[in-house]
This record gives structure tokens, sequence and C-alpha cells, in this order.
């Protein structure tokens, strides 16, 4: 058992060593899906709602592994609860919202792949969280990866509107500005001590 407050938890996981910008996973779906604001937004929900049940799950199917002896098992398991997880989360989109479904694309499938999501699980059976601690940790590695595709949709739909040259349009842009952001949330890392 980790003896880490759930406050500090949850700011670990959002802002000091987001997923995205920290530790650099998830970014198929941060360089893809940020162009535009209202996308970000909902790609940031629906990959927060896989991270929280992923993280319900992955906690109970650790538990069971322990219990018949078979820890090695951790990652098909974590692999099969995720993209259980995003098929329901994909069947639900295309029922609600289609227009969002067709606005996230191949994103949304994407999600069963993205790192930040196996990599939250994993992270958090390493470092013995208890339940609720799981839970604030999904939380708030949901919170910090939708905080990042927003931050990264409001700056490019900005420099859409800005005069920028021919030789920095596009991707580069982008990663000119996901490296930005990554040096600006650095800062947060003293809040961790």
């Amino acid at each position: 058992m980790n003896d880490a407050s759930v406050w500090s938890i949850f700011l670990n996981s959002a802002l000091i060593n987001n997923f995205v910008l920290a530790y650099f996973l998830g970014i198929c779906p941060f360089l893809g899906v940020s162009a535009k604001l209202d996308t970000a937004v909902r790609m940031g929900g629906a990959a927060s709602f896989v991270m929280l049940v992923a993280s319900v799950c992955a906690y109970l199917i650790n538990i069971l592994l322990e219990a018949v002896g078979a820890p090695y098992l951790r990652i098909i398991s974590y692999i099969l609860v995720i993209s259980s997880t995003v098929q329901l989360v994909e069947m639900l989109m295309k029922k609600l919202s289609p227009p969002t479904f067709r606005a996230l694309g191949i994103f949304l499938p994407l999600i069963t792949t993205n790192c930040a999501i196996l990599g939250l699980a994993l992270f958090q059976t390493n470092r013995g969280y208890d339940f609720i601690q799981c839970l604030v940790y999904a939380l708030g590695a949901g919170a910090g990866f939708a905080l990042a595709l927003v931050l990264m949709a409001g700056v490019r739909e900005k420099l859409d509107l800005a005069n920028v040259p021919e030789l920095v349009k596009g991707t580069a842009a982008a990663l000119i500005v996901a490296g930005i952001l990554s040096m600006g949330f650095m800062g947060f890392a003293g809040l961790g001590r």
C-alpha cells in the first residue's frame, strides 16, 4: 500500500507527471485530435472515461492475478480490458453523438492502443495504490490528458488565425507548441516536493 495522500496523487498525475506533456504517452490523439477545441474536449472526456474504467478493472484484475499466483498475465489482461472499454465507448458515441463519432474518426479506436491508458494501469499497479488512490490517480490522469488536449487545441485554433510563416504551418507548428507546453509543465515539478 502506498501512503500518498489523494490530493498529492491527483496533483501529481494531472500536472506534475502529466501523461502527455511529461511522460509523452498518448501523443497520437494529442497531435491528431487537437486541431479543434470541441473535438479535443470530447476526446479528452472519452479518454478520461476509459482511463477510469481501466483503472478500476486493473485494480481488480491485479488482486485476482496475485491471488492465483499469475502476475505475469497483467499486461495481456489490461490490454483486453482497455480494448473492451474502448469498444463500449465507441458504440455509445456512435449512438449518442454521431457528429462527434465522425469528427474523432480513427482516433477513437486508437484509444485501444493508447499507451497512456496502459501506462496508467501499470503505473498504479507498480505504485501499490489502494482502490481510492487508483480512482483518484485515474481521475487526475484523465484530467491532465484532457487539459493537455484542450490547451493544445486552443493554441492551434489561435495559430490558424495568426500570420504564421508557411515553413512552420501544420505539423511543425504543432510540434513546436507541444514542446513549449511540455516545458511549461516542467515548472510544476516543484509542486511535488
